[in-house]
């Protein structure tokens, strides 16, 4: 069978890499790679490292407006769509080029796979949690990572096509991560000592569009005790230069270009604490026993806050520099096998079960 897959972002191009395995082992997979990420650190450089195969279709769209961006998505994917004529789409997660890929598929009545299906942070003014529920009510195949999601999934009176498979970024993670401490450098590269730095990432709309937020955390975060590590995402550059907000960032704050995944990983394992609003960074963080503040209001991996391993943090109401005293302090954590593994075999056979049949 022809199946397309759809990329566009990092965190996608992390989870199309055990999928892809497998599905090349029964099917003739294509892969169209939207152009969201169109920084080389972002995009190229995830493509060489992990191996993944090229694209087959680049379509290029950049950065836009939510609105534009996914319109111009929509319509290319649509055009690759008619021209392949696969028999099934695969979207990842929750980013625009999910939901142009869900919509595209859906509306030519293409069969449609959702990877990380049900999950829900029940904030409907993230794009993110818009572009997971449409994706899902679309969707003839939801594979879910947690049974929270599959039960999320039920009380939206979805009842059909729903497999609890597990997280596919666990499996890279688990085999990138012994390539990485072989391989990586970065440590050495920043100067740094493990264990005696923060890690930060931040690029959601809710803490780079509002001004007030960008700057309680740049302001909050430059006050800790640590060198704080952050490598800045492209969007969240733009928003600190738009804003006027350089002077908030301190001596210990060390911004750098975004890095690699292997470099990542060794960045995650190493660090005393991170700081994130991104859902794939809380998972490695929980997977790597290292302790995490959410830098959010709720998140969509609600089970990895169960054993206080992540701890979602309000920066209108909370102190990054006294919750992170707390947090640093925690003993690491082994991971208990809560996302499971194996689980892009899992998807591979529920495809060639259903679909191909």
């Amino acid at each position: 069978m022809k199946i397309i897959s759809i990329i566009g972002a990092r965190p996608q191009f992390i989870k199309l890499y055990p999928l892809s395995k497998e599905l090349r082992k029964l099917h003739n997979e294509i892969v169209v790679h939207t152009g969201q990420h169109y920084d080389d650190e972002l995009s190229r450089i995830f493509f060489d490292e992990l191996r993944l195969p090229k694209p087959d279709h680049n379509l290029g769209v950049g950065s836009f407006s939510h609105g534009r961006q996914t319109g111009l998505m929509l319509k290319k994917i649509e055009e690759v769509l008619l021209a392949e004529k696969p028999g099934l789409v695969i979207v990842f997660g929750d980013t625009n080029s999910t939901l142009a890929g869900a919509l595209a598929a859906s509306k030519l009545h293409t069969k449609l796979a959702h990877i990380e299906a049900g999950l829900r942070s029940f904030k409907m003014s993230m794009p993110e949690e818009i572009n997971r529920v449409l994706t899902d009510h679309v969707s003839d195949l939801l594979f879910c990572p947690t049974p929270t999601a599959v039960r999320n999934l039920g009380t939206e009176g979805i009842k059909e096509g729903i497999h609890l498979v597990g997280d596919v970024m666990l499996e890279s993670l688990k085999h990138f991560l012994p390539i990485a401490e072989k391989r990586s450098k970065v440590i050495e590269k920043l100067d740094l000592v493990p264990e005696e730095y923060y890690l930060l990432t931040i690029h959601r709309a809710e803490n780079t569009d509002i001004e007030n937020n960008l700057n309680k955390i740049l302001t909050n975060i430059s006050k800790l005790d640590k060198i704080i590590v952050f490598p800045v995402h492209p969007r969240t550059v733009s928003r600190i230069d738009e804003l006027g907000l350089t002077g908030c960032i301190g001596p210990k704050l060390k911004l750098i270009k975004p890095v690699s995944y292997l470099d990542m990983l060794v960045l995650e394992k190493h660090a005393s604490v991170i700081m994130t609003d991104s859902g794939g960074v809380q998972k490695e963080a929980y997977w790597l026993g290292v302790p995490c503040l959410v830098l959010r209001d709720e998140t969509e991996w609600v089970e990895m806050l169960t054993e206080y391993r992540n701890r979602l943090l309000n920066i209108q109401t909370e102190e990054i520099t006294q919750v992170i005293s707390t947090l640093s302090k925690t003993a690491p954590h082994k991971d208990n096998g809560l996302n499971g593994e194996g689980a892009s075999a899992r998807i591979s056979r529920i495809i060639e079960g259903t679909i191909s049949n």
